[in-house]
This record gives C-alpha cells, structure tokens and sequence, in this order.
C-alpha cells in the first residue's frame, strides 16, 4: 500500500491495484464515459444527504498484503467518507463493460466486491440491440443478480430511476 499510495494522482491513465500487482489501462473510450457520467449524474441527483456519489474514486478492498485496490466507475459511499476510501464505507459500485475489462469486471470483481462486503454492484453493459443493467445485491455473502434493460426503477440503495437506453 506505500508504494500504491506513493503513486500519487494521475488522470492520464486507469489505474488499480490487484492482489499486490499495478495495472494501469488507457482511459476508458467516449461511449463508456458519457455512460458512467450519465449514471453518476442520475445516481447523484436521486441520492439523499447521506450519500455522496463520485467517479472513479479509488476504493481499497483488501489493504493487507497482497493489497488490492479498485477504481469503480461510480461509487456510491457513505457521506462524509475521506481518503483513504475503504470498501466498508462504499454502499455502491458500477462498472461500465468495455472490452478490455470484461471479464475483470464481470468476474474478479464480483467476487472482490462482495467478498469486502459491498451491499449493491451494478454492471452497465452497452453492447448488443440494448443496453443492460445487472444489479446485484449482497445476501449471505454472495451477489443475488437481477438483469434490466429500458427504464429501471429501484429503491436499493435509494430511491432511483434509470433509463438505460439514453446511456448511450
């Protein structure tokens, strides 16, 4: 963790922490963007006072060695959270697919999110005729996983609607 946190910040790339190992990937294309914006900026406009919704904020899953850390998309934590951001503190997760992190986004970080306890994972994917939301919620240690496509409405974490087809 002293050598992540000695990185500092840096905006030209993405950059996680997995089990000890950096991986740094280019920033995410125009359409991943404009769709992980547009459900911060839904999220952030249903959110009541005691959340605090933020892009790609670094959030640490496991501090002890190996270290992993990820960069959520959105994240959804409770209000007054400050750096460092631990997982506890996070009520929220949304990741965009893209095709270099599919399979870490559908796979290694399921499994890393629930596991450091985080109540609500939602996965935007914007391939194929429409784009679909998994919302997966935390029961018993494990993601129970609901698939949306159109106009969703929830009331996990909060009251919220979305409308998956202007994410595009």
């Amino acid at each position: 963790m002293e050598e992540w946190d000695a990185l500092g910040e840096d905006s030209s790339s993405h950059a996680e922490l997995q089990e000890g190992v950096l991986i740094v990937s280019p920033k995410p294309m125009f359409g991943h963007q404009r769709a992980a914006l547009r459900v911060a900026a839904a999220l952030d406009a249903a959110a009541p006072a005691e959340f605090d919704v933020v892009p790609e904020v670094d959030v640490i899953i496991e501090a002890r060695t190996p270290a992993t850390v990820r960069a959520p998309d959105v994240a959804v934590l409770r209000a007054g959270t400050r750096n460092p951001i631990h997982a506890e503190k996070v009520v929220l997760v949304v990741e965009v697919l893209s095709p270099g992190t599919r399979r870490t986004d559908l796979v290694m970080k399921r499994h890393e999110y629930a596991e450091a306890g985080i109540p609500h994972y939602w996965i935007v994917d914007l391939d194929g005729d429409c784009v679909r939301l998994e919302m997966l919620t935390l029961v018993d240690g494990a993601y129970e996983s609901s698939s949306y496509t159109g106009a969703v409405e929830t009331s996990e974490p909060f009251d919220v609607r979305l409308d998956l087809d202007a994410l595009r």
